[in-house]
């Protein structure tokens, strides 16, 4: 463990950064970073720095090692080439990503030490709004006036940027509540997939008394779609 951090008591949880210096940190992770770990920290070539990986490699570490491992690290083609403050300013958007509140004092070389490092708080996921480019897994089946519906389906999410269809995290993801009319969907032959269980990328469009998705892909993950 983190021996002065114990004795401190001092952790991420108390505002070790401004929200200032976040902002920072975010406009050089977009250009640095984002490429390799993806925006929203979820990880594509390198790994994952939010959630469960980021609770497997810093929690219960000291501030400066994980200060250290970024800064020694990254960007992976020219690694400790942004400068200490730059770095700092990193950590301060991956603290602020991973849930823990700012401060009033910026976070430095000076102030690393003795800091302990907690499993990151999860923040919830913003809404996405209408005309987003999602993805959703659900039940093929009929509707009126020869439409099709995904019923039994899962809330939408954004993919990955660049991730084929379908995403391997999408197709594992369980049923949900949600129902969404598709439109073009006869395009893709549906009679032959009512009842399966399908996987639909397309932009989705929200109307007051329910919800569309224009289909961009349309694949069968299961013949059976086993909906409660």
């Amino acid at each position: 463990m983190f021996p002065r951090a114990q004795e401190s008591g001092k952790t991420v949880a108390d505002g070790v950064y401004t929200d200032a210096q976040a902002a920072r940190g975010a406009a050089v992770y977009d250009t640095a970073c984002a490429g390799c770990h993806r925006a929203d920290l979820g990880g594509g070539t390198g790994p994952a720095l939010r959630d469960q990986r980021f609770a497997r490699q810093f929690a219960g570490k000291d501030l400066r090692a994980f200060f250290t491992k970024i800064a020694t690290t990254m960007p992976r083609n020219a690694p400790a080439s942004l400068g200490d403050n730059v770095y700092l300013d990193i950590v301060a958007h991956l603290l602020k990503e991973n849930g823990f509140p700012a401060g009033s004092q910026e976070l430095t070389a000076d102030t690393l030490d003795g800091v302990g490092v907690l499993p990151g708080r999860s923040k919830p996921a913003p809404p996405i709004g209408g005309f987003s480019y999602v993805e959703v897994v659900g039940c093929l089946a009929p509707g009126p006036q020869h439409t099709w519906l995904l019923t039994h389906a899962s809330e939408p999410v954004v993919p990955a940027a660049g991730a084929p269809p379908p995403a391997s995290a999408a197709a594992a993801r369980p049923l949900g509540g949600a129902t969404f009319h598709l439109l073009d969907a006869m395009a893709y032959a549906p009679e032959a997939h009512a009842g399966h269980k399908m996987y639909v990328r397309g932009l989705l469009i929200k109307l007051p008394d329910e919800e569309r998705i224009a289909i961009s892909a349309f694949e069968m993950l299961a013949p059976q779609c086993g909906a409660p």
